[in-house]
């Protein structure tokens, strides 16, 4: 019979000392379709850390009766199946907690919650487009629409051969995003925005982040610092004549 001693560190099958069926391993839990998108993502990045995709995806597939690993085949996938559960809402909850295999459920919340509708790309492309700074940092505006962002790509899907009309779709789209990006600064980056926009070639997204992050840092400078031409006309200003009664 194996166990997690017997197996090579990097078989799907091996269990890590750490690993426990009480673990969470995401702090979201699936809700609905709502955050569907966002909490199997990271979910996937969790279960791909954990080297236990293969137990979702249907590719390790419950050995037959009497062979060596059927055991902890067993194990593996209850513990799965419970980082699973631990994930969810009280209402899905209820919905998976007599199911066997792990894959099954993955496949079954996919089928359920995985519904990529008109309206929710045009919610998504709408709140891109009224992005604005406003009172937030360039940090957190930049935070906020790349999040925005990545919803939106996780619902519509850029082509990903290496031929050249993906190629330059895909500049495209970077090139969308940096207008995006620039289009909700506040005014008082309008001359580095001008400078930016006549630069050739136009720079990348994160680029442009950078640059005018330390025009944010430069402006929060001048604000807290008096300019030097004062300071010194304060401190050459000659003292008052007395006057002679």
């Amino acid at each position: 019979m194996a166990n997690s001693g017997n197996l090579n560190f990097n078989d799907p099958l091996f269990i890590h000392p750490s690993d426990t069926p009480g673990m969470n391993l995401i702090t979201d839990r699936l809700t609905g379709v709502e955050n569907y998108g966002i909490w199997s993502r990271a979910m996937l990045i969790a279960l791909r850390a954990k080297n236990k995709i293969s137990l979702i995806d249907g590719t390790n597939k419950r050995p037959h009766a009497g062979a060596a690993t059927v055991s902890q085949w067993e194990r593996v996938n209850a513990l799965v199946l419970s980082w699973i559960m631990n994930s969810v809402s009280k209402e899905i909850f209820g919905g998976i907690v007599y199911a066997t295999e792990a894959h099954v459920v993955w496949s079954d919340l996919k089928k359920q919650f995985d519904k990529i509708n008109g309206s929710r790309i045009f919610s998504i492309h709408r709140d891109i487009g009224r992005m604005s700074q406003g009172n937030d940092t360039i940090s957190v505006y930049y935070c906020k629409l790349k999040q925005l962002w990545d919803k939106y790509a996780s619902l519509v899907t850029l082509p990903s051969c290496e031929c050249d009309t993906a190629r330059k779709y895909i500049e495209h789209d970077q090139q969308h995003r940096l207008l995006q990006f620039l289009l909700g600064l506040n005014e008082s980056y309008i001359y580095i925005r001008s400078q930016i926009l006549i630069m050739d070639p136009l720079p990348s997204i994160g680029h442009a982040f950078s640059i005018i992050s330390q025009e944010e840092s430069h402006i929060l400078l001048s604000a807290v610092d008096p300019p030097t031409s004062i300071f010194y006309s304060k401190q050459n200003k000659p003292a008052p004549k007395k006057r002679i009664s």
